[in-house]
């Protein structure tokens, strides 16, 4: 079978969609599966199997700033590609967000699978064109990747979803490089803007004494103020890093900290943290529920309050028994959300939608 997978956003950005999108398809062609990858591209594709539909433009969504390709010469390679890969099923994720996903609903004629990502507000959904909402009735199949999204998808489009939550590729973050490090080690990683509570994190160091590293990793509109109000001394910016630097500083981290506020449909960066046997700390928030229990898998704190983060920061470094069972939970939980699991989940929607 051959299958296209179609993502929106451009693969050489990082971000949670892409690394899903990525890391399925690795996972499909493992179990058979001939999988080819439709997105923008902002530089070299980060896969062989990456037909790159051009470059991005940097888009605010959700709190966030997409990097989206809703410009005319995408949509063409889009419908070109769609045309000559001859595929037997469109894998459409975020199926109505604008750019290449929307153009393969409306000119695909292909059984189509749309997964949907989203969870709360969001302008896209909120101005859907009637033209749009037409489309979505082409989906043969929706998936949501957790309830929350599930909820969003279904205000804006109404019809019926499946369940099927994000994966992980339990072997790539449990085995290999470790990054050195010389002291206890808080790692965060994410976008730098207000949603993922850095700030959060960044006051409640006062309250975590003594010896200790913090990394932080990404970049984003808040970088500059955020480094220039912070002073403290324990803490190493590390601008964007790549999958693979990621994976090890996961290794090696004492505690993977995320103190998000809002905006989280399902924690992939906590199962990632898991399969790397690393102890979180983390906001309470629904779409983390997903992933992780409370006192099972990680420690929640209440989103925004940086004396409880401080308080669990402290735990997790302090306390080895309570790091042994974190990680001895989390490590079976990642092999629960394995992306082998979820490529067959999807092997299995695609031969039923083909036999339509």
């Amino acid at each position: 079978m051959r299958v296209g997978l179609v993502c929106p956003y451009s693969l050489t950005v990082p971000g949670g969609v892409q690394g899903q999108v990525l890391g399925l398809a690795r996972a499909l062609r493992s179990g058979g599966i001939d999988a080819r990858i439709l997105a923008p591209s902002d530089g070299p594709p980060p896969d062989p199997a990456v037909t790159s539909l051009g470059r991005s433009i940097p888009t605010a969504s959700n709190g966030s700033i997409a990097p989206l390709a809703p410009d005319v010469s995408a949509q063409l390679r889009t419908i070109r590609a769609l045309r000559d890969e001859e595929f037997d099923v469109v894998h459409l994720h975020e199926p109505i967000c604008p750019g290449p996903t929307v153009t393969a609903l409306l000119t695909s004629d292909e059984p189509m699978v749309g997964t949907f990502h989203r969870a709360g507000a969001s302008k896209a959904y909120f101005f859907l064109t009637p033209l749009v909402r037409w489309g979505a009735r082409k989906l043969d199949v929706r998936v949501a990747v957790s309830r929350d999204a599930m909820t969003t998808a279904k205000a804006a489009l109404g019809g019926d979803y499946e369940l099927a939550f994000n994966g992980v590729e339990v072997e790539r973050f449990a085995k290999g490089d470790v990054w050195p490090t010389e002291a206890p080690t808080v790692f965060f990683v994410g976008r730098h803007e207000h949603r993922k509570g850095l700030a959060v994190l960044l006051e409640a160091l006062a309250d975590v004494p003594g010896d200790l590293r913090v990394w932080v990793a990404g970049e984003g509109p808040e970088t500059n103020a955020l480094r220039t109000a912070n002073a403290d001394e324990r803490v190493e910016w590390l601008g964007r890093i790549d999958d693979d630097e990621l994976a090890a500083r996961l290794r090696a981290a004492d505690v993977f900290c995320a103190p998000s506020l809002h905006g989280e449909s399902f924690g992939v960066v906590l199962l990632e943290s898991m399969a790397a046997q690393t102890p979180i700390v983390a906001s309470d928030l629904p779409g983390y529920r997903n992933v992780a229990h409370p006192d099972e898998h990680a420690l929640l704190v209440p989103p925004g309050d940086p004396r409880a983060l401080a308080v669990a920061l402290r735990r997790v470094l302090d306390e080895p028994a309570l790091v042994a069972s974190l990680v001895e939970a989390g490590t079976v939980r990642a092999e629960e959300f394995s992306m082998t699991r979820l490529a067959d989940r999807y092997a299995e929607i695609y031969e039923r939608v083909a036999r339509r």
